[in-house]
């Protein structure tokens, strides 16, 4: 968990990360042997009924072999392309229309091996239906890059999924799961990122907030989620929390901005890059038990936005303000 006002959270889902994620590496391992690709989606739904009995090692399986076989497709994102708009006469029709849309993108994707958000979510829902397990498609927002950061969110821009597992509801989000787009290079980036299955709904809320505030499964505010820095994939995963600077928006009236990490690795370096700049800075930690400590200084040249790295990976960022 990534916020201090939930102490008791964070310990339980670090132990919820460290106990039951590695239940999932024999099921990813095999998995991992499964076809590239497949004809349809029934040829692969038919090895994983095969392969697995619970519905929470489906649901894995299904989520492990989307993210590591298919690539965000940028043509289609930057194209705009995937918006649907369709007329229904009544609840029936609109349910009926919506399954013949999600087998057509769950085909089209399965076959591709690409897509964007809503195809990687059209693939899990039509997978868990054919292997027995109850999913629902979530509309929201993402915040994804710096300029979300003090942004209500207002048009939906990303999709994923929520899967139904011994009768309580697991958030799935396999698009990021399976990669990003560098910020650097612009390219997509295959990385599988299984913080994205089953994420505790706390971690989820760092950078999802779906239309249906219901499906947050916390109580959260528009302006919470404004409010918050944007967090990158390599912290959703890690052990640790950012506990200050719990805003996303810092003044360079506050001179000096104190930064506090729980349960930092020691082997671990931290460094932050001001966009004005481009020049990466050592941070100088202070260690005060399982407190990790360090400041960064703001004047009137600061600007633009402040990146914190660790071990030469993003894990986020705030939007400087004077």
């Amino acid at each position: 968990m990534k916020k201090t006002n939930l102490p008791k959270f964070i310990v339980l889902f670090l132990l919820f990360a460290q106990s039951v994620f590695p239940q999932y590496s024999k099921i990813d391992a095999l998995v991992k042997t499964y076809p590239k690709s497949f004809s349809n989606p029934e040829q692969l739904a038919a090895k994983i009924n095969q392969d697995f009995s619970s519905d929470d090692a489906k649901a894995r399986a299904i989520f492990t072999w989307i993210a590591l076989n298919t690539t965000y497709d940028l043509r289609a994102a930057k194209a705009g392309s995937g918006m649907i708009a369709y007329s229904f006469t009544d609840e029936a029709d609109r349910l009926r229309k919506e399954q013949q849309f999600r087998e057509k993108y769950a085909q089209k994707t399965l076959r591709s091996g690409k897509g964007i958000c809503q195809d990687y979510s059209a693939l899990f829902h039509r997978l868990c239906d054919l292997t027995g397990l109850q999913c629902i498609d979530i509309i929201g927002t993402s915040k994804s890059h710096p300029t979300h950061i003090g942004k209500l969110p207002t048009r939906s821009d990303h999709e994923w999924n929520a899967v139904k597992i011994d009768g309580r509801w697991k958030l799935i989000d396999v698009t990021w799961a399976s990669g990003s787009v560098s910020a650097q290079t612009g390219k997509f980036i295959p990385e599988f990122n299984e913080a994205y299955y089953g994420t505790a709904p706390e971690v989820f809320f760092l950078n999802h907030f779906p239309d249906d505030k219901r499906l947050l499964l916390l109580d959260k505010s528009e302006q919470d989620f404004a409010d918050l820095p944007l967090y990158y994939g390599p912290y959703i995963k890690s052990n640790y929390e950012i506990a200050m600077p719990e805003k996303g928006v810092l003044s360079t009236k506050s001179g000096v901005i104190p930064f506090k990490i729980i349960d930092f690795p020691q082997q671990s370096k931290i460094s932050y890059v001001f966009t004005n700049e481009g020049k990466a800075y050592d941070a100088r930690l202070r260690q005060n038990g399982n407190l990790s400590e360090f400041e960064v200084s703001l004047n009137s040249r600061s600007r633009g936005f402040l990146t914190i790295y660790v071990d030469r990976n993003a894990v986020a960022t705030y939007k400087i303000e004077r």
